[in-house]
């Protein structure tokens, strides 16, 4: 074809061959046509046989998820949330419906497919299909950015220990996610509002959350202890000497509603502080105290009157 006349050949059939000839023969430069990808991800995958029990999934799963981490990888992001779609044979019960779904969250975007299909695997674990499964779809519903960082030349020697993060997503999946705990934190005078324990894995704290810069105890009491009082002073395995302070706090007056219809914010010190079920309202002042039994404590003196008053032991200081 080469040794062809190139007028000849151009008439014949087009430029098109010309040109793959010229660039098969280094004559010109290799002309590529890049490969678009599409904004969202949905792969499907039929199986080769049915499928009655849900763990059996994951060997057909797991080819889903190595076409998604390799379309994640080519868009430099990583996903937070993929959902396993199953159809149900055309052979299957009345009540069975046509198809059913599993979504798998992780606490940060990733890519790794081990770590999903080690997930995945968890959560199959715990589901029975209501009919026989013949084909399998994969979708990333959350897909964010993600900052890669520069990998070692030289591999290391032994392999790392697995993250704590990856960890706690696979024991969250086995043992249900109200047994794995996460605090968050959030912006407060009342410290007992400042954390909330929230499922894991939490949305991450909005950035620029102000932590106080006063002493804050090391051990936090579920809830504040009345102390007695003697002479003015309280008292806990004996006199207190009140050493910083008082650190004054009024806040918490917005509340009142919220207490009211029964929504303690995750925080069920902040009415049991001063025995009020109507408010979380706090009037404080706050003292490092010590002395040579106790060690160092953090107590607060409610300003409220009557039995609403007194003294209360808040914290312990490591």
């Amino acid at each position: 074809m080469r040794r062809l006349p190139r007028g000849g050949v151009s008439r014949r059939f087009d430029a098109e061959l010309l040109a793959a000839l010229d660039m098969a023969y280094g004559l010109r430069p290799p002309a590529h046509t890049w490969e678009t990808l599409p904004e969202t991800f949905r792969a499907t995958l039929e199986l080769p046989a049915r499928i009655d029990l849900a763990p059996a999934l994951l060997f057909g799963a797991r080819r889903l998820l190595v076409q998604l981490c390799g379309w994640l990888a080519a868009r430099r992001a990583g996903t937070t949330a993929i959902t396993l779609h199953w159809m149900h044979d055309v052979m299957r019960p009345k009540d069975a419906g046509t198809s059913g779904a599993l979504t798998v969250r992780t606490a940060e975007p990733m890519r790794d497919v081990e770590h999903l299909c080690r997930l995945l695997a968890e959560h199959l674990a715990r589901v029975t299909l209501a009919a026989p499964v013949g084909d399998l779809a994969l979708t990333a519903d959350e897909v964010h950015a993600l900052h890669e960082h520069s990998a070692d030349l030289i591999p290391q020697a032994s392999a790392p220990r697995e993250a704590l993060r990856l960890v706690l997503e696979r024991v969250a999946a086995r043992l249900g996610p109200d047994r794995v705990l996460q605090p968050v934190m959030r912006e407060g005078h009342r410290i007992e509002w400042t954390a909330r324990w929230t499922a894991w894995p939490a949305t991450p704290a909005p950035a620029g959350v102000r932590i106080a810069t006063d002493p804050q105890p090391t051990w936090l009491l579920p809830k504040p202890l009345r102390l007695a009082v003697r002479d003015d002073r309280p008292l806990y395995q004996g006199p207190l000497q009140l050493l910083v302070g008082p650190q004054r706090i009024e806040t918490g007056w917005w509340h009142a509603a919220a207490a009211a219809e029964g929504d303690t914010g995750g925080a069920g010190a902040g009415s049991g502080a001063s025995g009020v079920a109507a408010t979380h309202k706090a009037l404080r002042d706050y003292w490092v105290a010590a002395n040579e039994h106790a060690g160092v404590l953090w107590v607060y003196q409610e300003r409220f009157g009557g039995d609403r008053g007194g003294w209360w032991l808040h914290g312990i200081f490591a």
